[in-house]
């Protein structure tokens, strides 16, 4: 039997309440990601992406989306990946943090981000009073389109009412 949740009179997968949504990014990741890299809002150790550095303030008060760790294997301190699920709705100003993440990117580098679709109604800001915005596909394809990264990639919602978006600077 698949367990339900009911929201405004719409069910949904009982998962989508239970938090961990990074779960279902994971395997297409793992083709993707490779080298040093950082999971941004895990929330906890055992959330974050096989080998990544975990960051987010309840792990360690000293990181965030806007003060990530030196690659300190890297002369330059920059990651090779940036991989990050349901955070960047929390964030106060997502473009800053995402211009904020290229500074900390190689050139090559990959962003990874798994993100909330508006198909899931309890997510919508209105709803959700710990999400300050409602992303969607094709706005973050218009914004990595402009701001010039390469082989932008972006996909409608998935079974789990979210999507995904991989570029690379």
């Amino acid at each position: 039997m698949i367990e339900t949740i009911i929201f405004n009179g719409k069910e949904y997968p009982k998962f989508q309440g239970e938090g961990f949504a990074a779960k279902f990014a994971f395997p297409f990741a793992k083709e993707i990601l490779k080298g040093a890299g950082v999971d941004v809002g895990c929330n906890r150790l055992e959330w974050s992406f096989p080998g990544s550095f975990p960051v987010d303030p309840v792990i360690d008060p000293n990181y965030n989306a806007m003060s990530l760790p030196r690659n300190f294997e890297d002369a330059d301190g920059k990651w090779d990946y940036i991989f990050s699920s349901h955070c960047l709705e929390h964030v106060p100003d997502w473009t800053k943090t995402l211009n904020y993440w290229r500074t900390m990117l190689k050139d090559g580098g990959v962003l990874f981000l798994y993100l909330p679709h508006y198909s899931q109604e309890y997510w919508r800001t209105w709803n959700n009073q710990k999400h300050i915005h409602n992303l969607h596909p094709f706005v973050m394809k218009d914004y990595f389109e402009f701001t010039q990264w390469s082989k932008v990639f972006v996909s409608e919602n998935d079974l789990n009412n979210s999507f995904y978006v991989v570029v690379q600077k």
